[in-house]
């Protein structure tokens, strides 16, 4: 559902900056509809005719193969169709009118502008004599404005839902200075790149981050040399190795989170602590006499003693007392960890929300260049985590939610409009790199080096799409 609308939005952005200059749209299809239609619709003799599960016919040519008598090669002709001669309720009559619809292959959708050498390859049309009203016989910076117009129209939806979440929800986070009361607690990443638990982050090179979830995004897509960190009351300077992204790429899972007491704020439906004669509020210190100060201690010291009689010390009161519990295979004991650290929410008027929103914006288009620079760094072997539609899919929420789906819709339209402005043919950004090429030599490539350059990109993004899908899939079996 987002990713078509995001896709619509897109096709849209080239469709409204193809009519201002007044270019013909040919047709304006989410999804493709080779073959056949599952719904096309168009305005015809002035009233909007409907057709349902429809074979596509030859819109202005029909194609003619026949062998070259010298170099005995097949090749195709085009015979132009004489539209005088069809009946006037033919759609293909109405040549200014665009033709919307909706295809069967559920990949994407897209925009035929009149007289482009895009994703159609209608070759056909490109070898008649250039009209007005074509893509190719307009100025180039028309043109120009015509490619990115896709691009622009996700960034300002993007720009448009982060005002609403923001004006409607404000934004919530957990405060570095809220984790720094109990300090971090970290996994053997962490320990191998200097940090200990209870570790007091101060600043990341130099810099105080105030969302504690923000500080592993920073390392990772700013290349992090030093961290400042309090421990044992004391300041000290961490220099991160030279491969720390390298690790934390390959590590693929958080490896810096909030440790915090283990406070019992409720029971599961069937409890071994409540059993035992736990009560609600009462702090968890001690697992056989190991100390488990915090709810990470406690997880991780449980786990020795599978379908074993341990003994739990609690403090209730001010008091310590001891319970015996039974644990079985899974070690767990039935209980609901108490929240001890405060998330912060900032509200925003929806004026507020404005400012607010274009910075978000421009700093998620920002860390997503980041993200790309190190996919195409071989060093940091970020290639090998990405991932395609069963990823896109992942990172929506199990059970339907409005501010999650907004988040995510919004987030994923930025992807789009980053990876669409990327230099490569068949994308806009190729197209964009050709025709700034044009605008500063003033010569215009031919439309036969279009043509390769279209096939040449289309290939490189059916192999990204199937390098994508397959590490999905690769995943989907480890």
């Amino acid at each position: 559902m987002a990713l078509s609308l995001l896709v619509i939005v897109h096709e849209f952005g080239h469709f409204i900056a193809a009519r201002i200059f007044k270019t013909r749209v040919e047709k304006f299809y989410m999804f493709f509809n080779s073959g056949f239609s599952l719904v096309r619709f168009k305005k015809v003799n002035g009233k909007w005719r409907f057709k349902f599960f429809s074979k596509n016919v030859p819109e202005k040519y029909i194609t003619h193969v026949r062998e070259n008598p010298v170099t005995h090669k097949k090749e195709e002709t085009y015979e132009p169709i004489d539209l005088t001669t069809l009946p006037k309720d033919d759609w293909r009559t109405e040549e200014e009118h665009t033709e919307f619809g909706i295809g069967w292959i559920p990949l994407g959708g897209y925009c035929k502008i009149a007289g482009m050498i895009d994703e159609s390859m209608d070759v056909g049309q490109m070898s008649q004599e250039p009209q007005p009203w074509e893509f190719r016989s307009k100025p180039a910076w028309q043109r120009l404005i015509v490619m990115v117009g896709g691009v622009c129209m996700n960034v300002i939806l993007a720009f448009i839902i982060y005002i609403g979440l923001l004006s409607s929800y404000g934004e919530q986070y957990l405060p570095t200075s809220e984790v720094n009361k109990y300090g971090i607690t970290v996994d053997s990443l962490a320990y191998d790149l200097g940090l200990r638990d209870g570790d007091k982050i101060l600043s990341v090179d130099g810099d105080y981050i105030e969302d504690f979830q923000q500080i592993p995004m920073e390392i990772l897509l700013d290349n992090t040399k030093t961290m400042e960190v309090e421990r044992d009351g004391e300041k000290i300077q961490i220099a991160l190795p030279d491969n720390a992204v390298e690790k934390i790429i390959r590590h693929q899972k958080s490896f810096i989170s909030a440790r915090m007491p283990f406070v019992i704020e409720k029971f599961a439906d069937k409890s071994l602590a409540k059993d035992a004669g736990m009560q609600e509020g009462d702090q968890i210190i001690a697992v056989n006499d190991i100390s488990t100060a915090f709810y990470q201690d406690f997880v991780l010291n449980i786990k020795q003693f599978p379908n074993e009689e341990v003994n739990i010390a609690v403090v209730r009161n001010n008091d310590t007392l001891n319970y015996k519990v039974r644990l079985a295979e899974d070690c767990t004991i039935g209980v609901y960890a108490k929240p001890m650290l405060e998330l912060k929410t900032q509200k925003y008027t929806f004026w507020q929300s404005v400012p607010r929103g274009f910075s978000k914006t421009g700093r998620e288009i920002s860390d997503y260049w980041k993200q790309l620079k190190l996919i195409f760094n071989p060093s940091t072997k970020a290639y090998e985590s990405l991932g395609g539609f069963i990823a896109i899919g992942n990172v929506f929420p199990g059970t339907f939610d409005w501010y999650a789906f907004w988040r995510m819709t919004a987030f994923i339209s930025i992807i789009l409009a980053v990876m669409n402005i990327l230099p490569i043919p068949a994308l806009d950004g190729g197209h964009v790199l050709f025709l700034l090429y044009e605008i500063v030599t003033r010569r215009k490539p031919s439309d036969k080096f279009m043509e390769i350059a279209q096939y040449v990109g289309l290939f490189i993004i059916l192999a990204l799409v199937i390098y994508a899908n397959g590490n999905d899939i690769v995943k989907l079996f480890r």
